[in-house]
Protein backbone atom coordinates (compact mmCIF):
# COMPACT_ATOMS: atom_id res chain seq x y z
CA UNK A 1 0.00 0.00 0.00
CA UNK A 2 2.85 2.48 0.73
CA UNK A 3 4.82 2.41 -2.06
CA UNK A 4 1.85 2.03 -4.69
CA UNK A 5 -0.08 5.42 -2.62
CA UNK A 6 2.97 7.54 -2.89
CA UNK A 7 3.24 6.77 -6.13
CA UNK A 8 -0.07 7.87 -6.83
CA UNK A 9 1.03 11.26 -4.58
CA UNK A 10 3.85 11.56 -6.60
CA UNK A 11 2.28 11.70 -9.82
CA UNK A 12 -0.91 13.83 -8.41
CA UNK A 13 1.74 16.64 -7.43
CA UNK A 14 4.29 16.26 -10.09
CA UNK A 15 2.73 15.76 -13.36
CA UNK A 16 4.72 13.20 -15.64
CA UNK A 17 6.41 11.98 -13.05
CA UNK A 18 5.49 8.72 -13.11
CA UNK A 19 4.98 5.92 -16.03
CA UNK A 20 1.62 4.72 -16.45
CA UNK A 21 3.21 1.15 -17.04
CA UNK A 22 4.63 1.45 -13.07
CA UNK A 23 1.26 2.13 -11.90
CA UNK A 24 -0.03 -1.35 -14.37
CA UNK A 25 3.07 -3.14 -12.54
CA UNK A 26 2.07 -2.01 -9.09
CA UNK A 27 -1.25 -3.48 -9.43
CA UNK A 28 -0.52 -7.05 -11.10
CA UNK A 29 1.82 -7.30 -8.08
CA UNK A 30 -1.50 -6.62 -5.98
CA UNK A 31 -4.06 -8.85 -8.32
CA UNK A 32 -1.45 -11.65 -8.41
CA UNK A 33 -1.60 -11.71 -4.08
CA UNK A 34 -5.62 -11.26 -4.78
CA UNK A 35 -6.18 -14.17 -7.11
CA UNK A 36 -3.83 -16.36 -4.98
CA UNK A 37 -6.06 -15.32 -1.96
CA UNK A 38 -9.30 -16.38 -3.74
CA UNK A 39 -8.45 -20.13 -4.43
CA UNK A 40 -7.08 -20.78 -1.04
CA UNK A 41 -10.56 -19.32 0.36
CA UNK A 42 -12.72 -20.86 -1.83
CA UNK A 43 -10.51 -24.61 -1.30
CA UNK A 44 -10.80 -24.02 2.66
CA UNK A 45 -14.21 -23.17 2.58
CA UNK A 46 -14.86 -26.44 0.57
CA UNK A 47 -13.08 -28.97 3.12
CA UNK A 48 -14.51 -26.64 5.70
CA UNK A 49 -18.47 -27.01 4.83
CA UNK A 50 -17.82 -31.06 4.06
CA UNK A 51 -16.19 -31.63 7.25
CA UNK A 52 -19.49 -29.71 9.27
CA UNK A 53 -21.89 -31.47 7.18
CA UNK A 54 -20.56 -34.93 8.91
CA UNK A 55 -20.62 -33.52 12.26
CA UNK A 56 -24.36 -32.71 11.57
CA UNK A 57 -24.50 -36.56 10.15
CA UNK A 58 -23.18 -37.70 13.44
CA UNK A 59 -25.55 -35.81 15.67
CA UNK A 60 -28.55 -37.18 13.36
CA UNK A 61 -27.29 -40.61 14.14
CA UNK A 62 -26.55 -40.17 17.68
CA UNK A 63 -30.64 -38.42 18.10
CA UNK A 64 -31.95 -41.51 15.64
CA UNK A 65 -30.50 -43.92 17.49
CA UNK A 66 -32.57 -42.60 20.86
CA UNK A 67 -35.50 -41.81 18.64
CA UNK A 68 -37.81 -43.95 20.81
CA UNK A 69 -37.18 -42.24 23.86
CA UNK A 70 -37.25 -38.55 22.31
CA UNK A 71 -40.51 -38.96 20.18
CA UNK A 72 -42.59 -37.48 22.96
CA UNK A 73 -41.02 -34.29 23.55
CA UNK A 74 -41.96 -30.94 22.09
CA UNK A 75 -41.04 -30.35 19.03
CA UNK A 76 -38.59 -33.06 18.56
CA UNK A 77 -38.70 -33.50 14.82
CA UNK A 78 -38.12 -29.95 14.33
CA UNK A 79 -34.38 -30.49 16.98
CA UNK A 80 -33.59 -33.32 14.91
CA UNK A 81 -34.00 -31.93 11.21
CA UNK A 82 -33.46 -28.47 11.62
CA UNK A 83 -31.83 -27.39 15.10
CA UNK A 84 -28.99 -29.77 13.88
CA UNK A 85 -28.59 -28.52 10.43
CA UNK A 86 -28.76 -24.72 11.32
CA UNK A 87 -26.50 -25.36 14.65
CA UNK A 88 -24.30 -27.09 12.06
CA UNK A 89 -24.16 -24.52 9.55
CA UNK A 90 -24.22 -21.56 12.16
CA UNK A 91 -21.00 -23.16 13.61
CA UNK A 92 -19.68 -23.24 10.08
CA UNK A 93 -20.39 -19.13 9.82
CA UNK A 94 -18.93 -18.26 13.61
CA UNK A 95 -15.72 -21.29 12.84
CA UNK A 96 -14.75 -20.17 9.89
CA UNK A 97 -15.11 -16.41 11.08
CA UNK A 98 -12.90 -16.98 13.87
CA UNK A 99 -10.09 -18.37 11.69
CA UNK A 100 -10.45 -15.73 9.31
CA UNK A 101 -9.63 -13.03 12.50
CA UNK A 102 -6.74 -15.08 13.76
CA UNK A 103 -5.13 -15.78 10.55
CA UNK A 104 -6.06 -11.98 9.81
CA UNK A 105 -4.06 -11.20 13.62
CA UNK A 106 -1.43 -13.24 12.60
CA UNK A 107 -0.47 -11.74 9.53
CA UNK A 108 -1.14 -7.90 10.60
CA UNK A 109 -0.60 -7.41 13.84
CA UNK A 110 2.99 -7.66 13.37
CA UNK A 111 3.40 -5.65 10.67
CA UNK A 112 0.50 -3.03 12.59
CA UNK A 113 3.59 -3.09 15.56
CA UNK A 114 5.68 -2.49 13.08
CA UNK A 115 3.96 0.72 11.69
CA UNK A 116 3.25 1.68 15.04
CA UNK A 117 7.07 3.63 15.16
CA UNK A 118 5.58 6.16 12.79
CA UNK A 119 3.08 6.92 15.03
CA UNK A 120 4.02 8.19 18.48
CA UNK A 121 1.08 10.23 19.57
CA UNK A 122 -2.78 9.50 19.34
CA UNK A 123 -5.83 11.01 21.11
CA UNK A 124 -6.70 10.53 25.18
CA UNK A 125 -3.50 8.23 25.19
CA UNK A 126 -1.05 10.61 24.70
CA UNK A 127 2.74 9.56 23.73
CA UNK A 128 3.63 5.59 24.08
CA UNK A 129 5.08 2.99 22.47
CA UNK A 130 3.15 0.88 20.38
CA UNK A 131 0.01 3.29 20.45
CA UNK A 132 -1.79 2.27 17.02
CA UNK A 133 -1.94 -1.46 19.10
CA UNK A 134 -2.67 -0.26 22.35
CA UNK A 135 -5.66 1.95 20.78
CA UNK A 136 -6.93 -0.66 18.70
CA UNK A 137 -6.92 -3.27 21.44
CA UNK A 138 -8.79 -1.13 23.99
CA UNK A 139 -11.72 -0.20 21.26
CA UNK A 140 -12.13 -3.60 20.43
CA UNK A 141 -12.91 -4.33 24.29
CA UNK A 142 -14.93 -1.78 24.72
CA UNK A 143 -17.32 -2.55 21.87
CA UNK A 144 -17.11 -5.96 22.45
CA UNK A 145 -17.69 -5.43 26.51
CA UNK A 146 -20.83 -3.18 25.56
CA UNK A 147 -22.62 -5.59 22.95
CA UNK A 148 -21.83 -8.35 25.92
CA UNK A 149 -23.71 -5.77 28.31
CA UNK A 150 -26.44 -4.40 25.92
CA UNK A 151 -27.49 -8.17 24.31
CA UNK A 152 -27.00 -10.58 27.66
CA UNK A 153 -31.12 -11.00 27.59
CA UNK A 154 -30.72 -12.07 23.46
CA UNK A 155 -30.05 -15.94 23.50
CA UNK A 156 -32.85 -16.43 26.11
CA UNK A 157 -35.59 -14.83 24.59
CA UNK A 158 -34.69 -16.57 20.71
CA UNK A 159 -34.66 -19.38 23.21
CA UNK A 160 -37.53 -18.97 24.85
CA UNK A 161 -39.27 -17.55 20.89
CA UNK A 162 -38.68 -21.30 19.33
CA UNK A 163 -40.26 -22.82 22.13
CA UNK A 164 -43.48 -20.94 21.80
CA UNK A 165 -43.38 -21.01 18.03
CA UNK A 166 -42.75 -24.99 17.93
CA UNK A 167 -45.66 -25.33 20.47
CA UNK A 168 -48.26 -23.35 18.09
CA UNK A 169 -46.81 -25.52 15.04
CA UNK A 170 -47.05 -28.58 16.88
CA UNK A 171 -50.79 -27.62 17.37
CA UNK A 172 -51.85 -27.38 13.68
CA UNK A 173 -49.86 -30.21 13.06
CA UNK A 174 -52.20 -32.28 15.31
CA UNK A 175 -55.15 -30.33 14.02
CA UNK A 176 -54.76 -31.64 10.19
CA UNK A 177 -55.79 -34.86 11.69
CA UNK A 178 -58.08 -34.58 14.59
CA UNK A 179 -60.70 -32.21 14.15
CA UNK A 180 -60.96 -31.76 18.48
CA UNK A 181 -57.72 -30.52 18.28
CA UNK A 182 -56.67 -27.12 17.22
CA UNK A 183 -59.55 -24.93 18.56
CA UNK A 184 -60.12 -21.22 17.55
CA UNK A 185 -59.36 -20.41 21.23
CA UNK A 186 -56.51 -22.84 21.83
CA UNK A 187 -54.65 -21.76 18.40
CA UNK A 188 -55.39 -17.36 19.35
CA UNK A 189 -53.68 -18.57 22.77
CA UNK A 190 -51.06 -19.82 21.23
CA UNK A 191 -50.74 -17.70 19.04
CA UNK A 192 -50.93 -14.52 21.55
CA UNK A 193 -47.92 -16.08 22.97
CA UNK A 194 -45.74 -15.76 19.76
CA UNK A 195 -46.93 -12.33 19.58
CA UNK A 196 -45.75 -11.45 23.54
CA UNK A 197 -43.08 -13.00 22.81
CA UNK A 198 -41.90 -11.31 19.08
CA UNK A 199 -42.61 -7.78 20.69
CA UNK A 200 -40.52 -8.31 23.93
CA UNK A 201 -37.65 -9.81 21.79
CA UNK A 202 -38.03 -6.58 19.42
CA UNK A 203 -38.29 -4.11 22.46
CA UNK A 204 -34.46 -5.56 23.57
CA UNK A 205 -32.61 -5.45 19.94
CA UNK A 206 -33.98 -2.16 19.52
CA UNK A 207 -31.43 -0.76 22.02
CA UNK A 208 -29.37 -3.66 21.30
CA UNK A 209 -29.27 -2.29 17.55
CA UNK A 210 -29.19 1.63 18.46
CA UNK A 211 -26.09 0.59 20.40
CA UNK A 212 -24.30 -1.53 18.24
CA UNK A 213 -25.12 0.80 15.25
CA UNK A 214 -23.57 3.84 17.11
CA UNK A 215 -20.72 1.95 17.86
CA UNK A 216 -20.31 0.74 14.18
CA UNK A 217 -20.35 4.40 12.75
CA UNK A 218 -17.79 5.64 15.31
CA UNK A 219 -15.78 2.88 14.79
CA UNK A 220 -15.45 3.98 10.96
CA UNK A 221 -13.55 6.88 11.53
CA UNK A 222 -11.94 5.45 14.74
CA UNK A 223 -8.85 5.09 12.99
CA UNK A 224 -8.45 8.31 10.63
CA UNK A 225 -9.06 9.94 14.41
CA UNK A 226 -6.24 8.22 15.63
CA UNK A 227 -3.78 9.33 13.03
CA UNK A 228 -4.66 12.86 13.06
CA UNK A 229 -2.10 14.44 15.39
CA UNK A 230 0.46 12.54 13.01
CA UNK A 231 -1.61 14.06 9.97
CA UNK A 232 -1.35 17.38 11.17
CA UNK A 233 2.54 17.34 12.24
CA UNK A 234 3.11 15.98 8.57
CA UNK A 235 4.55 12.79 10.68
CA UNK A 236 3.55 10.49 7.96
CA UNK A 237 2.91 10.56 4.06
CA UNK A 238 -0.36 9.91 1.89
CA UNK A 239 1.19 6.35 1.26
CA UNK A 240 1.96 5.65 4.83
CA UNK A 241 -1.35 6.88 5.89
CA UNK A 242 -2.94 4.55 3.50
CA UNK A 243 -1.11 1.71 4.88
CA UNK A 244 -1.61 2.60 8.71
CA UNK A 245 -5.00 2.91 7.78
CA UNK A 246 -5.95 -0.39 6.19
CA UNK A 247 -3.62 -2.33 8.43
CA UNK A 248 -5.70 -0.64 11.42
CA UNK A 249 -8.65 -1.56 9.74
CA UNK A 250 -7.73 -5.27 9.54
CA UNK A 251 -6.44 -6.14 13.02
CA UNK A 252 -9.33 -3.93 14.54
CA UNK A 253 -11.85 -5.80 12.69
CA UNK A 254 -10.37 -9.17 13.81
CA UNK A 255 -10.32 -8.03 16.96
CA UNK A 256 -14.02 -7.51 16.73
CA UNK A 257 -14.79 -10.70 15.75
CA UNK A 258 -17.82 -10.58 18.34
CA UNK A 259 -19.25 -7.44 17.48
CA UNK A 260 -19.96 -8.43 14.24
CA UNK A 261 -20.51 -11.96 15.20
CA UNK A 262 -23.34 -10.42 18.03
CA UNK A 263 -26.34 -11.62 16.02
CA UNK A 264 -24.86 -15.14 14.60
CA UNK A 265 -23.76 -15.97 18.02
CA UNK A 266 -27.54 -15.24 19.54
CA UNK A 267 -28.96 -17.48 17.29
CA UNK A 268 -26.64 -20.33 18.05
CA UNK A 269 -26.51 -19.78 22.38
CA UNK A 270 -30.85 -20.16 21.62
CA UNK A 271 -29.96 -23.44 19.86
CA UNK A 272 -27.40 -24.81 22.09
CA UNK A 273 -30.19 -24.20 24.37
CA UNK A 274 -32.85 -26.42 22.67
CA UNK A 275 -30.00 -29.39 21.63
CA UNK A 276 -29.26 -29.15 25.42
CA UNK A 277 -32.66 -29.97 26.84
CA UNK A 278 -32.74 -32.57 24.46
CA UNK A 279 -29.55 -34.02 25.87
CA UNK A 280 -31.10 -34.18 29.58
CA UNK A 281 -33.53 -36.10 28.51
CA UNK A 282 -31.34 -38.74 27.39
CA UNK A 283 -29.07 -38.21 30.48
CA UNK A 284 -31.88 -38.52 32.86
CA UNK A 285 -33.47 -41.67 31.14
CA UNK A 286 -29.21 -42.84 31.46
CA UNK A 287 -28.95 -42.32 34.81
CA UNK A 288 -33.19 -43.85 35.65
CA UNK A 289 -31.61 -47.10 33.83
CA UNK A 290 -28.45 -47.24 36.26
Amino acid sequence: YEPFYDLIQRALTHPNSVQIATLYHQLLGFLSIALFAVLVDVLNMFFISHYIFRWRTAMNQHYMAHWSRLRSIEGAAQRVQEDTMRFASTLEDMGVSLINAVMTLIAFLPVLIGLSVHVKNVPLLGDLPYALVIAVVLWSLLGTGLLAAVGIKLPGLSFRNQQVEAAYRKELVYGEDDPTRASPPTVKNLFWLIRKNYFRLYFHYLYFNIARSLYLQLDAVFGLVVLFPSVVTAAITFGLLQQINNVFEQVRGAFQYLVYSWSTLVELLSIYKRLRLFEQVLDREAQGER
